[in-house]
């Protein structure tokens, strides 16, 4: 087995390969969504799926990390996690700001703990 190519050339040789794999996906996505209604039942179970995703992705990381977000503080992970989840609530139910909090709250709790 080989290994991959050191540098620039490695990180160029992995994005290709995400490429690959992801785009095909994304564009049949936005193929067979292109005539879905946003209040549909199936735009809103796709929605209420990506939703559930992201807080069980967002909860293991606040419970479980792994690599360097493990040096955070559990406290602070904690803490983030719940003003994600409040500003989520408080902008209307809205998934990108409450990520968007959540990583800010978690970035200004790394950076004051040191």
């Amino acid at each position: 087995m080989t290994s991959l190519p050191e540098g620039l050339l490695g990180y160029l040789f992995l994005l290709a390969i995400a490429l690959v794999v992801h785009e095909p996906w994304r564009w049949l996505g936005v193929a067979l969504g292109r005539d879905i209604a946003i209040g549909s039942p199936v735009f809103l179970w796709v929605r209420a799926v990506a939703t559930a995703l992201v807080a069980a992705l967002i909860t293991r990381l606040t419970l479980f990390p792994a690599g360097a977000l493990g040096a955070i503080p559990t406290g602070v992970r904690v803490v983030a996690f719940a003003v994600g989840v409040a500003v989520f609530f408080i902008a209307g139910r809205r998934m990108a700001p409450g990520v968007v909090a959540g990583a800010a709250a978690l970035i200004a709790g790394a950076v004051m703990t040191g």
